[in-house]
């Protein structure tokens, strides 16, 4: 979901754009407990009714800001429109992964791998678009590293509902950074593609009688719906956000979302975080304060 940030005067930070890309963070971070409001329905279910919702929320924002043009235009160009099917599966993954993390009671998981994923997405800009790394920076990814792979040693396992998370999401960003389309039309066009999918697979529910809309009850049949929203309106928040305030500044915000899904698991769902949960976010969350520092100094210097 990445944007490009419109440079704007360092004295001075656009306070609505901060609140909107603020707003973004927080929605996101509390998704889990909407989603443990339907552990009830099957995952996939959920995945395909947050598709077609999504999909249908954001035409009818479109038409009515008169903006439908963009989708026609994404989808006529070949080499956007197969990028955006490539970004439609990457997302689609995320979004089954991270519902299966909720429902299985590994919300702390989950946050972990959004705590894992800004970090990733470094990784991703040296190996595909050549980008450079500084000592500091490369320092934070070997910290974040170790804080990985202690948390796969201590648990005997290798923490994949957080990797998954984090390499779905870090690749999405990285084929929508190369994608000129608005993130509003962008999301559009993605659900419009995988739509026939998604109205499919809930088809074939109803035929084989396993169908959760309008079988359970109203409140579920809203909570299904209220997918739509939930899903675009952080997204176009975040795309607000970010063409107003300094992308540095949208860097720390990011972790606003893993911090509130970690708190959420914790303090609510009672998760257990002990001993080596301790140890490896530790590691992590050191990783991240030494890679934001270094962007905020960076970015005050090159202000100077």
């Amino acid at each position: 979901m990445s944007s490009p940030a419109v440079p704007l005067p360092t004295d001075r930070i656009d306070m609505r754009g901060l609140g909107a890309a603020a707003g973004a963070f927080f929605i996101w971070g509390l998704l889990p407990l909407y989603l443990k409001e339907l552990q009830h329905v099957p995952i996939l279910q959920i995945t395909a009714h947050r598709l077609v919702w999504g999909c249908l929320f954001a035409l009818v924002w479109l038409a009515i800001r008169g903006e439908l043009g963009g989708v026609r235009q994404a989808l006529s160009t070949p080499s956007v429109r197969w990028r955006l099917i490539a970004s439609a599966a990457l997302i689609t993954a995320n979004w089954t992964t991270y519902i299966y993390g909720i429902a299985t009671n590994r919300v702390v998981e989950t946050s972990l791998g959004y705590f894992i994923n800004p970090l990733l997405n470094v990784v991703l800009g040296v190996v595909v678009l050549s980008e450079r790394l500084n000592s500091i920076q490369w320092t934070a990814v070997a910290i974040a590293a170790a804080g990985v792979s202690y948390l796969t040693w201590s648990a005997g396992q290798l923490p994949w509902i957080a990797l998954t998370l984090a390499f779905s999401f870090g690749l999405y960003g990285l084929v929508r950074k190369v994608v000129r389309v608005d993130a509003l039309a962008g999301f559009a066009s993605e659900t419009l593609l995988l739509l026939p999918i998604g109205i499919g697979y809930l088809v074939w529910c109803e035929i084989a009688n396993v169908a959760t809309l309008g079988h359970v009850g109203l409140s579920t049949d809203l909570l299904l719906a209220l997918g739509g929203p939930l899903t675009a309106i952080p997204l176009v928040l975040f795309a607000f956000g970010a063409r107003r305030i300094p992308y540095s500044t949208i860097g720390l915000l990011q972790y606003i979302g893993p911090t509130i899904q970690l708190m959420l698991a914790i303090f609510v769902f009672r998760e257990p975080f002990t001993g080596p949960r301790v140890v490896g976010f530790s590691l992590i969350w050191t990783a991240l304060a030494i890679y934001a520092a270094d962007g905020v100094w960076r970015s005050r210097r090159a202000a100077l």
